[in-house]
């Protein structure tokens, strides 16, 4: 009798663990399937969105604002992402209200469902929240911030494929005619596409429109709900004269960065488009700033960009796909891959001239085989003779020395109690280093082709950081760039902390600082 009561929990038992068993097989074999299409699906995504080895296309180009001349440029008429370039074009029309009255700097603008739900990068607000334009500008600006565009794109248009259309409709009307909106914010869209040659368009064109509101591009840090959020364009404050304006990322359209710098009476606007990596994209715009400034004319003869409103509605048939990676297999090599050089730049028509601006020398790239799929540029300038000069090398450039030329819309008028700093800074300046500037670290606050500017500019910072700056020493050191002679303004005799508190201290008084080694 036991025994058959054994028996009985034995089988039971076995029926028990056979079906445990099917079902653990059942749910394996559901999970395979899973995992099966799942990463079919997500290998279709990366292959066409930027992903399994797909490097975008590089284009380039850099034009002389003051004569309008082309000093580089690289497929620049061909089609590319934006990515969050695309905000720019957003703020161009946020400014555009600014300015007609509608909005002022304390409106306060909504953040909708459709805003919140928006992927990052984004500053994160709740539906309903509000923020006002001024910080909904710097939001754009340093964190880039995806669900406050489409606030402002609402706020503006009604909703964001009208304002989308609105963006479109203005890029034609400036003449950037390759160019198609879809959204407002940069985010992956396959229609949303423009080239290097219109985003220098733009780059000249929201300069010259709104001079008073340009200068939030070359915000470094946005204090916002009690974050900090730094500017992603980490050439402000490295290379002189760069005072904005955007970068860019998605895996569609590489690494972007449209930037604009002044050193005395040069003026450029440059675009990367398509770049491998944010170093990369940094490293090769730091060269083309450093050989194509002292190229162009030192004084305007170029007219401003101006609108053209179409009569009929923006119809827009784009016939040809954003160019696609070569395949990965390519790349894929043991052995060192010499890397075409770019083909010289064919003759231009007569109202559009080029400057060749790199070598045919080839460069080797054994440290990164997929190169071989990209078009990277040489480093090595080939400009006239005059113009000619060498590659900033990156121990010339280090992370925190740039000298960047305070723009007039920053000027602050000296301060009532700043005649006396004045005369001080006006004694103690003087063209060359002194001795105290042979230790320690400096500071610098800009640089201008007037001594006197210089001296000025000393003497309102020494009166609006006091405490800050009450051992330093002020002086105006003369430089050479190219035809060009410039007056660093500076502060000497200072420990590396006094330096950083007194550009931290500075930065907030609207000032440009940067420090360095003696």
């Amino acid at each position: 009798m036991r025994l058959r009561q054994h028996a009985g929990k034995i089988a039971a038992g076995l029926g028990i663990a056979l079906t445990l068993a099917g079902s653990l097989a059942s749910d394996a074999e559901a999970r395979r399937y899973r995992r099966h299409h799942y990463f079919k699906r997500h290998h279709t995504y990366h292959v066409n969105h930027g992903g399994g080895g797909y490097v975008p296309a590089f284009s380039a180009m850099v034009v002389d604002v003051n004569s309008g001349r082309t000093l580089y440029a690289r497929d620049e008429d061909e089609l590319r992402h934006p990515a969050s370039i695309t905000k720019v074009m957003t703020l161009y029309l946020l400014f555009e209200q600014l300015e007609k009255g509608r909005f002022n700097l304390e409106t306060p603008i909504t953040v909708s469902a459709r805003a919140h739900r928006q992927a990052p990068s984004k500053l994160g607000l709740e539906i309903g929240e509000t923020i006002q334009v001024e910080d909904a500008i710097k939001a754009l600006v340093t964190k880039s911030a995806n669900d406050i565009a489409v606030a402002i794109a609402e706020a503006v248009g009604g909703d964001e494929d009208t304002f989308a259309d609105m963006m479109t409709r203005k890029a034609h009307a400036l003449g950037m005619s390759r160019t198609v909106y879809r959204n407002a914010s940069g985010l992956p869209n396959d229609a949303q596409v423009t080239t290097a040659r219109d985003l220098t368009i733009l780059g000249r064109a929201i300069q010259e429109r709104f001079p008073r509101y340009y200068r939030y591009f070359s915000t470094h840090t946005f204090n916002y709900a009690g974050a900090s959020y730094p500017n992603h364009n980490k050439l402000l404050g490295r290379i002189e004269g760069v005072d904005g304006i955007k970068t860019g990322y998605t895996r569609g359209s590489g690494f972007n960065l449209l930037t604009s710098a002044h050193r005395g009476s040069h003026h450029i606007v440059s675009v990367i488009l398509g770049g491998r990596s944010g170093r990369e994209r940094d490293r090769q715009m730091a060269s083309l700033v450093e050989n194509t400034i002292d190229a162009g004319s030192s004084s305007r003869t170029a007219s401003q960009i101006a609108e053209v409103m179409p009569d009929e509605p923006v119809r827009v048939a784009i016939a040809e796909p954003v160019p696609q990676a070569a395949p990965a297999r390519i790349a894929r090599t043991a052995a060192p891959v010499e890397i075409a050089p770019p083909q010289p730049i064919a003759a231009a028509p007569a109202d559009r001239q080029r400057i060749a601006l790199f070598t045919a020398q080839p460069v080797r790239a054994a440290a990164e085989p997929a190169a071989a799929a990209r078009p990277i540029p040489p480093a090595r300038p080939v400009l006239a003779a005059a113009a000619q000069k060498r590659l900033v090398p990156p121990e010339d450039v280090p992370a925190t020395t740039a000298a960047i030329p305070q723009p007039p819309a920053l000027r602050r008028p000296a301060q009532p109690d700043s005649r006396i700093a004045r005369a001080d800074a006006a004694k103690s300046s003087d063209t060359e280093r002194p001795a105290i500037a042979s230790t320690g670290m400096m500071i610098q606050i800009g640089a201008s082709d007037d001594v006197e500017k210089a001296t000025e500019l000393l003497s309102r910072a020494k009166a609006k950081s006091r405490t800050a700056l009450a051992s330093a020493k002020p002086f105006t050191e003369k430089v050479q760039k190219g035809d060009t002679t410039l007056y660093r303004a500076r502060f000497a005799g200072l420990d590396a902390a006094s330096a950083q508190a007194a550009c931290q201290d500075l930065i907030k008084s609207g000032f440009a600082c940067f420090t360095t080694h003696n």
